[in-house]
């Protein structure tokens, strides 16, 4: 019978009891007996902090009741070195009468209050008529900044830095004339001058009637000045011009026209 009908088979619904697989065995490693023997050798020598063997307190060397307490210094006679107060005079003890003086109270006050420097009120302010007073000097309303001695003067410091800046311009300015001074031209004295004039080659007569053709035949100018470039009449530049214009104002007139018949 193939496996497909025995799946099938009847019997296969009867409950069946499970056995488990047996567990696999438990890992032990070789270096169990060696580390065991090892902590057991080094766990007493691991278990203070201090050395290993501790002197241990003589018998007779017990403790005893109140050998931690501290002891206090011994008891002084208390003495008393300041002088004492008078003694409280006694009830049939009467106080000496008829003692008067003769200081004028009264004129001395008011000497003492007319010779006296007058007292400066307060500086104050207030926000309204009804508002609050507060103190004017630490306000912020006086002004302090401008009394003082240093009020604009430069700081030192900025006078330093403007100096230091000066300097600085007047080195690089140094530094540009030297440099301009070396790549400047060379100038010539007037006898190096006349001496390289001399040296040139003197012009051919060729060259110069070409020179002065170049000259004559310059571009014509419409402005119609008769002068050596401009050999060409005024009236015959005031004529081009006018033909031009006439031709111009007829062409955009008739122009228009056909704008208007169309």
């Amino acid at each position: 019978m193939d496996s497909a009908c025995s799946s099938e088979s009847i019997y296969n619904l009867i409950p069946r009891d499970l056995k488990e697989p047996p567990q696999p065995a438990r890992y032990i490693s070789i270096f169990k007996a060696a580390v065991k023997n090892d902590m057991q050798k080094y766990k007493a020598a691991m278990k203070t902090m201090g050395p290993a063997k501790v002197e241990v307190p003589s018998p007779k060397e017990f403790l005893k009741k109140h050998s931690k307490e501290k002891t206090l210094p011994p008891k002084k006679k208390f003495e008393w070195n300041e002088p004492r107060k008078p003694a409280v005079p006694l009830r049939t003890e009467h106080p000496v009468m008829g003692i008067q003086s003769g200081k004028n109270f009264i004129n001395t006050n008011a000497a003492d209050v007319i010779m006296g420097v007058a007292k400066k009120p307060k500086p104050v302010y207030v926000d309204k008529r009804t508002g609050d007073k507060h103190d004017l000097e630490t306000s912020g309303l006086l002004p302090k900044y401008i009394n003082k001695k240093d009020y604009g003067v430069t700081p030192k410091y900025i006078c330093m830095r403007n100096e230091e800046v000066r300097r600085a311009q007047e080195e690089y300015d140094r530094y540009i004339q030297e440099n301009l001074k070396k790549a400047a031209m060379k100038r010539l004295s007037d006898e190096e001058r006349e001496a390289i004039l001399q040296a040139r080659p003197q012009q051919t007569e060729d060259q110069v009637v070409s020179a002065a053709h170049n000259k004559r035949n310059h571009t014509v100018s419409l402005c119609g000045v008769m002068t050596e470039e401009c050999p060409v009449p005024t009236s015959w530049v005031w004529l081009c011009l006018s033909l031009v214009f006439t031709h111009t104002h007829t062409h955009t007139h008739d122009k228009k026209q056909e704008t208007k018949d169309l």
